[in-house]
């Protein structure tokens, strides 16, 4: 009633007896649920016609020269992931600061089924959710992406609070923020993560961690960079790309 449609039109949205609602009809429902931006761009996408969705299909990830030696270059933990989670590059000072930030990983599949990786974070918990949310709102309706569906099936089999995440079906944008991490080697980190589109790479995005300056933070991050150095004094930090994954 809210939404101006009959409960009889509604029904027929729910058991998927229709296929083809309107925008209008959809802003309006999402209006009364009361979704936020990102939602409601979600449910709009989710009831595109599917010849506008293979148009929108992503074709497989190549990390960028250019961004590989900015990654490199860099005196800050810097990776590359693509929609799904997967490392495709890395400099040594984000190995620094997880073992399990290097090319061929998969951060998701670490944070769930990992408690060296859950470890690391006080606030697993909140950070599963929105990794999860996250997914979801990346993935939109390229669900027939083979990385996407071992993604979801293992965690499915494998974890039980996936399991209930992925079911609620919340969505979130992935978004930098202040993230706070317990390093086995120097203790508390506070960081600032920046999530930056990569131009032209089909949903891949360079996550950089800097701390404030001046702060504690920044004096164990330069230490761990110290030990990273002496761990390989020979070899700069290299990123390195992989796109079969």
């Amino acid at each position: 009633m809210l939404a101006g449609i009959s409960s009889d039109y509604y029904l027929r949205l729910e058991q998927g007896r229709d296929h083809n609602p309107s925008v209008q009809v959809l802003e309006s429902l999402a209006r009364v649920l009361r979704l936020d931006e990102t939602a409601t761009a979600y449910l709009i996408g989710l009831a595109a016609p599917q010849a506008r969705r293979r148009a929108r299909r992503s074709r497989r990830e190549t990390v960028p020269a250019s961004i590989r030696q900015l990654v490199a270059s860099l005196d800050l933990p810097a990776f590359v992931e693509n929609r799904y989670s997967y490392v495709l590059a890395a400099n040594d000072l984000a190995h620094a600061v997880s073992s399990n930030l290097r090319v061929g990983e998969n951060r998701m599949r670490k944070m769930f089924l990992d408690p060296a990786e859950q470890a690391l974070c006080p606030n697993f918990e909140l950070a599963m959710a929105h990794m999860v949310a996250g997914l979801r709102q990346s993935v939109g309706t390229d669900t027939d992406d083979p990385r996407f569906i071992q993604l979801v099936g293992e965690l499915s089999l494998s974890s039980e609070r996936f399991r209930q995440l992925w079911a609620r079906h919340d969505v979130h944008t992935r978004e930098g923020a202040q993230t706070a991490m317990y390093h086995p080697q120097v203790g508390e980190l506070t960081l600032h993560k920046e999530r930056l589109a990569v131009s032209g790479g089909d949903g891949l995005v360079l996550v950089i961690y800097h701390p404030a300056p001046g702060t504690g933070s920044a004096e164990k991050l330069s230490l761990l960079a110290s030990l990273a150095a002496t761990a390989s004094p020979n070899q700069p930090p290299v990123a390195v790309e992989r796109t079969d994954r």
